[in-house]
């Protein structure tokens, strides 16, 4: 193997974020989050009340749902049916999405080149999360971002 493909194989592993300290650097430069898999209130569902608590946070959020074809807002926001077409810059997209099914939005993910993705708590896909990380996107698995948040005073 030459030393530049070495190179490459390693620099698209630091976008595997998986400490504290990536973690704490992930969130200071995000600011508007897309929320993939996002629920309406009656659900009472993490992929709810996560999105919610951020949004209290200060954080914007911008609702994504795969579900939910009459919802036009949710949390007070627009929602949007593709990450690609929400307008603007999106820092990070929080996923709720089984991991099987996370392989079907990871173009649409690309396209719009958010600075991180993360896979809420329980939600890995490893290949998926390669695929990002070539990309030059940051990507956390298997965290609540709630939790997280919660962990460095937010």
């Amino acid at each position: 193997m030459s030393a530049t493909v070495a190179n490459a194989d390693r620099d698209w592993r630091q976008h595997l974020v998986d400490d504290m300290t990536g973690i704490r650097r992930v969130l200071s430069e995000t600011h508007r989050i897309a929320v993939l898999g996002i629920k309406v209130e009656e659900s009472r569902a993490p992929a709810f009340y996560v999105p919610e608590y951020a949004q209290h946070a200060g954080f914007e959020v911008v609702p994504v749902p795969v579900y939910y074809p009459e919802a036009t807002e949710i949390l007070g926001e627009r929602v949007y049916r593709t990450v690609a077409e929400i307008p603007g810059e999106i820092d990070m997209v929080n996923v709720f999405r089984r991991p099987h099914h996370i392989p079907a939005h990871v173009d649409d993910i690309i396209a719009k080149r958010p600075k991180s993705v993360w896979f809420q708590l329980g939600i890995r896909n490893d290949e998926a999360a390669e695929r990002l990380a070539r990309a030059g996107i940051d990507v956390v698995q298997d965290r609540c971002l709630m939790v997280e948040l919660q962990h460095i005073g937010k």
